[in-house]
């Protein structure tokens, strides 16, 4: 499944998503060129999206879910991949 959650990430002035998939990467990396989403965007286990695309990627499907339940579908389906050096 496809998920996102709210645009709360800041960062170069602007509100970030994180636009993943508990399924596979691939699911992830198809459903956003579908969408135009530049491959720059991907980082580790996600796409960041900013926050004015976030209601078109909803309407495209992705599921609304919070920070904590992304990660936490990541981790179950074994697709969390943390930076170097975090614990």
């Amino acid at each position: 499944m496809i998920l996102i959650d709210p645009p709360n990430a800041a960062g170069h002035g602007r509100l970030w998503s994180h636009l993943a998939s508990d399924e596979s990467y691939a699911e992830l990396h198809a459903f956003a060129a579908a969408l135009g989403i530049p491959s720059r965007g991907f980082d580790r286990d996600h796409y960041d999206v900013p926050a004015e695309r976030y209601d078109d990627v909803v309407a495209a499907g992705a599921t609304p879910v919070s920070s904590r339940e992304l990660v936490r579908r990541l981790v179950a389906a074994g697709l969390r991949r943390r930076k170097h050096g975090s614990p």
